[in-house]
């Protein structure tokens, strides 16, 4: 089963600006300007190796999610992990 993580919190500087989010990534020297659901889907990872399905099951709990789509939130996950952002394992 595939699971997925953040990266590690030194490696992110996170700063909500109005409503969107700067995550300037240090190993990258980029900074990503993201708008939701990135922030919450980093927020959730953090600290957890999750599936697609765990980590769709863990936003649920938080957030109310209308179209609950566990291919849309795969499809998200690899562009954060083309981006640096979150980690394939």
């Amino acid at each position: 089963m595939t699971t997925y993580r953040a990266a590690r919190p030194e490696t992110l500087r996170i700063v909500p600006l109005d409503a969107l989010t700067l995550i300037y990534h240090r190993a990258s020297g980029i900074t990503h300007v993201v708008d939701a659901p990135v922030p919450e889907m980093l927020e959730a990872l953090a600290g957890d190796d999750l599936s697609v399905d765990q980590l769709l099951a863990r936003l649920s709990e938080r957030y109310d999610l209308l179209d609950a789509d566990p291919l849309a939130l795969a499809i998200r996950l690899d562009e954060l992990v083309q981006a640096g952002l979150v980690e394939r394992l």
